[in-house]
């Protein structure tokens, strides 16, 4: 018999139980704090249709989605036929794209503004790099419905309170607004069909430096020197700003810049700077790959890791895809696999094995088990085997923390996991 490959595919991975119980501590934490903001659950499909997720929206995203052939095909296609006419269906490579059908299919009975919450696996033909899988989760909270501002500061408000509630401190919230990028695109200079090519590669600013981006945009992109100089000057000269001067400053490097622009980053700011335990910034680099945002974005970052652990921004036009009339929608994820791996273990928890000699009547084994439940404890019988002391060593490394050691002849007592006595 020939012995099959056991490893998961590319780009994906088994999970230990020790990996699983922190997962489900950062998921316990970061519910129960979305849920105190009011945020409801709810799930989506993970297959959505190829057309629906193809719709332009995706960024580079779109690049990557794992398609699915139609049902009910041939064996074998004819020459040149077309790939449209093989697929139909596609895996989710967001959780925003589904949740915009899923709100204009349901709409009339949710409640306005609706807060939705939702966790779930999504798939990207990514090349498997350390960090980066085609199989991860997403954590999302979106607003829709609420035109204000008031959903951007509570976004951020919540999802760093569930950051710091799952553990993870030192954070900082990277803001700006896709409408502060077009205005800055336009008065230096660069043609509308350019932006989003633009935009691209100033976020790639602080993996590539000036220096890289200068070279993309001019070679790649065909901009000139003097409209890049423009660019790198106006940038430079707005980072670090003092959230105070903010406003003022904006207005008067970008005049251009709308009234209603200024106010929603002045108003976002003043909120932000209600939170004490907040550490904030303008970042005028930032961008966001998703083509769908249409106003302030933001991002979280952390000194131990290499990109965001939480990002987002107002989408409002792309539920009206799906409604022929635009809502307002901000929303944010959470970068559920960075912030797991940035926690190196679960808080310990109360475990206890019932440790039985073959023998042992199993009504009283499980009596045992029963009488250790009911005080809120998680219990598991398991028979002994082996020399006593290897076996509690095992025990320690499973996650027990106790052990009750039962007998044919009597009930046992219970013991910290390290005490070998018989």
């Amino acid at each position: 018999m020939v012995k099959m490959d056991l490893t998961p595919a590319r780009g994906t991975r088994d999970l230990l139980p020790s990996a699983v119980a922190v997962r489900d501590h950062v998921l316990a934490r970061i519910t129960e704090v979305y849920r105190r903001y009011g945020y409801q659950r709810i799930e989506t499909p993970a297959l959505e249709n190829i057309e629906r997720l193809q719709g332009g929206q995706g960024g580079e995203n779109q690049k990557l989605i794992y398609q699915v052939l139609r049902r009910g095909l041939e064996p074998t296609v004819a020459d040149g036929t077309p790939l449209a006419d093989l697929v139909d269906l596609g895996l989710r490579f967001d959780l925003t794209v589904p949740l915009s059908r899923f709100y204009g299919a349901n709409r009339a009975t949710l409640p306005q503004p609706f807060r939705s919450f939702q966790f779930g696996p999504v798939w990207r033909a990514e090349r498997p790099a350390k960090g980066r899988y085609r199989q991860f989760y997403q954590c999302d909270i979106d607003m829709l419905g609420e035109p204000s501002v008031l959903a951007e500061v509570e976004l951020i408000e919540a999802t760093s309170a569930a950051l710091a509630a799952a553990g993870l401190s030192g954070t900082t919230v990277r803001l700006s607004d896709r409408r502060f990028l077009s205005a800055l695109a336009e008065q230096s200079g660069v043609p509308a069909e350019g932006w989003d090519r633009l935009f691209i590669t100033l976020d790639k600013l602080d993996k590539i430096g000036w220096e890289g981006v200068r070279t993309e945009l001019t070679d790649r992109l065909g901009i000139d020197e003097t409209t890049v100089g423009r660019l790198q000057e106006t940038i430079t000269g707005l980072q670090g700003l003092d959230a105070a001067k903010l406003a003022d400053q904006l207005a008067t490097t970008l005049p251009a810049l709308g009234d209603d622009v200024l106010a929603d980053l002045t108003t976002t700011v003043d909120g932000l700077a209600a939170l004490p335990d907040l550490t904030w910034e303008f970042d005028p680099t930032l961008v966001r790959g998703m083509g769908y945002y249409t106003g302030q974005i933001f991002e979280v970052t952390h000194p131990a890791s290499g990109g965001s652990v939480a990002g987002g921004g107002r989408y409002d036009r792309l539920i009206g895809r799906f409604l022929g009339t635009d809502v307002p929608a901000c929303g944010f994820s959470i970068g559920f696999e960075r912030i797991v791996d940035l926690l190196a273990s679960a808080p310990a928890r109360e475990t206890v094995a019932v440790l039985y000699e073959s023998g042992t009547p199993i009504p009283r084994v499980l009596s045992v088990a029963r009488e250790l439940r009911a005080g809120g404890r998680a219990v598991s019988p398991v028979r002994r085997s082996g020399k006593f002391g290897a076996q509690l060593t095992r025990l320690e490394e499973w996650g027990f923390t106790s052990f009750v050691h039962v007998k044919a002849d009597e009930t046992g007592e219970e013991r910290a996991l390290g005490d070998k006595a018989r």
